[in-house]
């Protein structure tokens, strides 16, 4: 968890949309591996998040990209100014449906964390059911994190990776939402985060390849790379850390 928290509050302030997902992975891994070897960590299971760091945003931006294209041709008999007056209003449902699958796919996986420390201290076992508690204050946390949260994630996505107009974000919001219900319906946890960038990037790449900023890109690339493994890394000297004082 500090991990995680250590790197969102870096990446946020650099304005880079990083995975808390991945964060969470890279923590727990690296707390695992200095705590009772390599052998704790199943290797398929993070073998399966770290295919989707390329999965996840390429199906959004395929996704993106076709139901842009969709959306163009049912469009191309009206005006620009109706077009955007109608999409500003399919956006308040895109972007809720995308919110639905940001928490069914990121909010479990807090759960799966705070479950995970429960079983290990005793407090549950693995065959009782997650606690409602955990459930409810899961859920209030990701919303106050979205109603309050960094707005220089923001700019970078609606501004910095390309100029996206309403029909573009409602098409972008579509398609990051179903690529999250499949990925939640299948049980893989993919990074929100990486699926609408991909999103995004389709919805601008149709207007052309120039259309998107891929020196932006290049940087959030980086930051995707490096999250898992810099994570580890804190994970492991947080524990070493906790466990000298202790």
């Amino acid at each position: 968890m500090v991990a995680a928290i250590l790197w969102n509050l870096f990446t946020w302030w650099w304005g880079l949309p990083s995975s808390s997902s991945h964060t969470l992975v890279g923590g727990l891994v690296g707390a695992a591996i200095v705590s009772s070897g390599v052998g704790s960590v199943i290797i398929s299971g993070v073998a399966k998040i770290v295919a989707f760091i390329v999965i996840a945003p390429v199906l959004g931006m395929v996704m993106s990209f076709i139901i842009s294209a969709i959306v163009i041709q049912l469009s191309k008999n009206s005006t620009p100014s109706k077009i955007d007056k109608h999409f500003r209003t399919f956006q308040l449902f895109s972007s809720a449906a995308l919110s639905l699958g940001h928490g069914g796919n990121d909010a479990q996986k807090s759960m799966g964390i705070i479950w995970i420390a429960l079983i290990v201290t005793g407090h549950t076992t693995k065959s009782e059911p997650i606690a409602l508690w955990i459930i409810l204050s899961c859920q209030t946390a990701i919303a106050l994190g979205t109603l309050f949260g960094g707005w220089r994630i923001v700019k970078t996505m609606g501004q910095k990776i390309t100029k996206l107009k309403p029909f573009e974000g409602f098409c972008a919001e579509t398609a990051g939402a179903l690529t999250l219900f499949g990925a939640t319906h299948f049980g893989i946890p993919v990074s929100t985060t990486h699926t609408v960038t991909g999103a995004i990037m389709g919805a601008g790449a149709r207007k052309g390849v120039s259309a998107v900023k891929w020196g932006v890109t290049t940087k959030i690339f980086w930051a995707w790379i490096l999250t898992i493994p810099v994570s580890a890394l804190i994970g492991a000297l947080t524990y070493l850390l906790i466990h000298w004082l202790s």
